[in-house]
């Protein structure tokens, strides 16, 4: 397996996780001291904060939300051969039914032969024009 395919399987169990509304394993993917930056502008720091942040959004109000949609186009550039950078387009679509687009960068390193997300930022997309 090549190593973007590897980055992109991260990116596949992330969504996973989050479809399956199951912050433990959505933690998992993350190196111990990741940080979390959400659309909010907040930072989750460390595997711990971003599992805890992650189970109360799955239980309260994210609670059905599945991740996908958008552009979908995903871009994956390696700094170095154990450090990719990866912008995705995409969002979450609310169990009402309304998608909330958005921009996320990650960062992954692998460690151990793992990859794991030590960085991550999402940017909900918005119309500047329509904002005034």
């Amino acid at each position: 397996m090549s190593e973007e395919n590897a980055v992109l399987e991260v990116l596949a169990a992330l969504a996973t996780a989050w479809n399956e509304g199951d912050a433990a394993a959505y933690g998992r993917l993350f190196t111990e001291d990741a940080d979390y930056v959400t659309f909010f502008g907040m930072n989750m720091p460390g595997r711990e904060a971003i599992e805890a942040g992650h189970r109360a959004l799955f239980e309260g109000p994210l609670k059905g939300s599945k991740l996908g949609g958008g552009t979908d186009e995903v871009k994956v550039r390696f700094v170095r051969p154990d450090v990719a950078i990866v912008v995705a387009g995409g969002g979450s679509l609310l169990e009402s039914g309304d998608f909330r687009a958005s921009t996320v960068t990650y960062v992954l390193v692998r460690d151990n032969g793992e990859w794991r997300v030590a960085s991550f930022q999402n940017t909900r997309v918005s119309d500047p024009a329509a904002a005034r």
